[in-house]
């Protein structure tokens, strides 16, 4: 199979797997703890702490951007330490975006809330119900493990999704590529962007890259607002 039939193949299975069994709330919450801990391995510009069949040391730009920011030592940091048993983790449930978030922020600053939500949900649900040449398919499954994979990498947890999903869809050059754009945006090459579904067309891939950031932004709002919230109360 190629690799566009092959994902397409696992996203119709996974929808077969769905409605014939679900796992299991401990099932679930281990297959999430699982891949928390494997992207804290995932490094960015292609090195891996597991096997890859390529690298990108080659093609990385040491870009200096320290001329553009007042702190260049500011940048993202793994949530935990590797090799950590018990690592933190951020409970949608508990602080979500819609019931708590949302309204926070546009208090903070009025209808803010309703302008970062209407971005949110666009490109989210941004879709032309197409795979590469193949037309009228559900997208939804994909998106939501792209969009899942970042916030766990960021330690947020959804109790109502089989994070098996995403080691399912997402190979492992995609998960490099994810954490180098989401956490090193300035590592990214034009090398990593050609290396994963080949078959897609720009858009489709650029669209990947909008899902990226805005899932960054709201996982960040999220903590933010946890703590605000926290010291409000």
């Amino acid at each position: 199979l190629s690799e566009l039939e092959a994902l397409m193949e696992r996203m119709k299975r996974l929808q077969e797997d769905k409605e014939d069994e679900e796992a299991s709330q401990e099932e679930m919450a281990t297959r999430f703890e699982n891949e928390k801990k494997e992207s804290l391995l995932v490094i960015s510009g292609g090195i891996c702490a597991f096997p890859v069949p390529f690298s990108f040391d080659d093609e990385i730009v040491s870009t200096d951007v320290s001329r553009y920011i007042e702190d260049p030592g500011f940048g993202y940091k793994d949530f935990a330490r590797r090799g950590e048993d018990h690592l933190p983790t951020f409970r949608a449930q508990d602080y979500t975006w819609e019931n708590h978030g949302f309204s926070l922020v546009n208090r903070l600053y009025s209808d803010i809330g309703h302008l970062l939500d209407e971005k949110f949900r666009m490109v989210y649900n941004l879709t032309y119900n197409t795979m590469a040449t193949h037309e009228d398919v559900d997208t939804t499954t994909l998106r939501r493990a792209l969009f899942n994979y970042v916030h766990c990498m960021y330690g947020i947890r959804y109790d109502d999704y089989d994070y098996g999903e995403v080691n399912q869809l997402l190979e492992r050059s995609l998960k490099v590529y994810i954490k180098t754009v989401t956490c090193y945006p300035e590592r990214t090459t034009k090398r990593m962007y050609d290396s994963y579904w080949r078959q897609f067309k720009h858009s489709e891939k650029v669209h990947v890259n909008l899902l990226l950031m805005e899932a960054r932004m709201q996982a960040e709002l999220l903590y933010a607002l946890r703590a605000i919230t926290r010291h409000l109360t």
